[in-house]
């Protein structure tokens, strides 16, 4: 059985699709900093110790896999670590590298952490193996942090008038899955976004008729949301995802009906709606 390494596998997106592929009865080995996590893994699914920040923990990572699912975080040396991990990889014998890039990264381009993404994407496509470049959207799980003021009546994520076309994390595993395990998807880019675009107006308007009371939109202060994050994020990250709202708010982030129905193809069913997400995490 081929065995496929996870990089970023205790995360939102990874942990989603190391079930997808443990349900499909693959082997896995999933890459983790500390070893306590090691033991909340699925049954089944390998852990090893290693970081990206640590290239010389990479071998033994990427031993004996023969393909990668690769993601890489928001750092500020983002490129550096997914390129050597990319080399370790390759140096290590792996045949197929799925890597997490991000929805219009290719014009998107004054958005920090979607550029660095780029010369990630440019190492995998000239590293002789088969590859696949997978670009989300924004996902809908990233309403998780935001349920508390939903229910206090506020919607605070800065989405803008023109609207995004946002994905269910779910989607994004089971695209991975599809494309670590089976033939078809070799020199692909994927655009993983949903079926309709949402604006912050319209999905407080969603809101508002789920939960039966006023539910406003308050993202477009991008001074105000910077001013409350600032208590937790480091001053870099708060500036390079102000840059990603404003340009949420000034274009928006869109997919065309062409990519829509190519994710259909590649799923075998329509991308998940944002209104049967809400369905399952706000419960009435």
């Amino acid at each position: 059985m081929s065995k496929i390494a996870v990089v970023g596998g205790t995360g939102t997106v990874g942990s989603q699709t190391v079930s997808e592929l443990v349900k499909r009865g693959a082997a896995v080995r999933v890459m983790t900093r500390s070893t306590s996590r090691i033991a909340s893994l699925p049954a089944g699914v390998e852990g090893v110790v290693g970081s990206m920040l640590e290239p010389a923990s990479l071998p033994a990572v990427f031993a004996g896999a023969d393909a990668l699912f690769l993601i890489t975080p928001l750092d500020r040396d983002e490129t550096a670590q997914g390129i050597d991990a990319v080399d370790a990889a390759v140096a290590a014998g792996v045949r197929r590298i799925v890597y997490l890039s991000v929805h219009h990264a290719d014009t998107a381009l004054s958005i920090p952490h979607f550029v660095s993404k780029l010369p990630v994407e440019g190492v995998i496509r000239a590293s002789g193996v088969e590859y696949t470049i997978l670009r989300p959207n924004n996902f809908y799980q990233n309403d998780f942090a935001v349920l508390d003021a939903v229910r206090a009546g506020v919607y605070p994520q800065p989405l803008g008038s023109l609207g995004l076309h946002r994905v269910d994390v779910r989607d994004i595993a089971e695209a991975a899955a599809i494309a670590l395990t089976e033939a078809g998807h070799a020199g692909e880019t994927y655009s993983l976004v949903g079926p309709h675009a949402w604006t912050g107006e319209g999905t407080a308007e969603l809101l508002t008729r789920h939960l039966g009371k006023q539910v406003a939109y308050v993202g477009d202060d991008l001074q105000a949301w910077a001013a409350q994050v600032r208590a937790f994020l480091p001053g870099w990250m708060v500036r390079d995802l102000q840059i990603m709202f404003q340009h949420f708010l000034n274009e928006g982030l869109l997919a065309t009906q062409a990519e829509i129905d190519k994710l259909t193809a590649v799923l075998g069913h329509a991308p998940r709606s944002f209104e049967s997400f809400i369905q399952e995490v706000l419960p009435v």
